[in-house]
């Protein structure tokens, strides 16, 4: 196992102690420790690229351990009340939409290579920066009510998009179109 794989299999671990803090109230160690495991992806994705410690399961477990982070951090402020729960039924449903559309294309035997498009990451990008900008604020770091607002519709607008362009992409590979950027 390389060390870039350790180093996602500890994101992992960091997210329940993450859920943990947000829901004993201590936003500060929630906010400290979501930023450290957002320093950890990209330092294991450095270190896998500098070092030539590329592997399968990384490539594997890398998107996972993020989307394990973020939705778990968007249910907890759903639940929380803190963010709006459309916003976080919407963010997990459009994570189910793609999951899905891979497992039925396998099921199909027209299996789909999925690669990230250029709208979902914009998406990721700034669903990460509400949910700091949001852990920031409950930490009573910065007052940032009115940029959470308009981040709020922001991620909501760019998720509907991903979405979207997901599901169009899909329905080519499915009807054996070329794939266009």
């Amino acid at each position: 196992m390389t060390l870039p794989n350790y180093i996602t299999i500890a994101r992992f671990i960091m997210v329940p102690l993450i859920v943990l803090a947000m829901i004993n109230g201590d936003m500060l160690a929630a906010f400290v420790m979501f930023m450290l495991a957002g320093v950890s992806d990209g330092v294991d994705g450095f270190i896998a690229r500098q070092f030539n410690q590329k592997s399968e399961l990384g490539a594997w477990l890398d998107p996972v351990a993020d989307k394990f982070l973020l939705v778990s951090v968007f249910v907890v402020l759903g639940w929380l009340e803190v963010l709006p729960v459309w916003l976080v039924i919407l963010a997990v449903s459009r994570d189910g939409l793609i999951v899905g559309a891979v497992v039925l294309s396998s099921l199909m035997d027209n299996p789909v290579e999925m690669r990230p498009l250029l709208i979902s990451k914009a998406n990721t990008m700034f669903q990460i920066i509400l949910l700091i900008l949001v852990l920031a604020d409950l930490a009573g770091l910065a007052r940032l009510d009115a940029v959470i607002g308009w981040m709020i519709y922001a991620v909501a607008g760019l998720t509907i998009g991903s979405a979207a362009a997901y599901l169009v992409s899909w329905l080519r590979h499915m009807a054996g179109e070329a794939e266009t950027d």
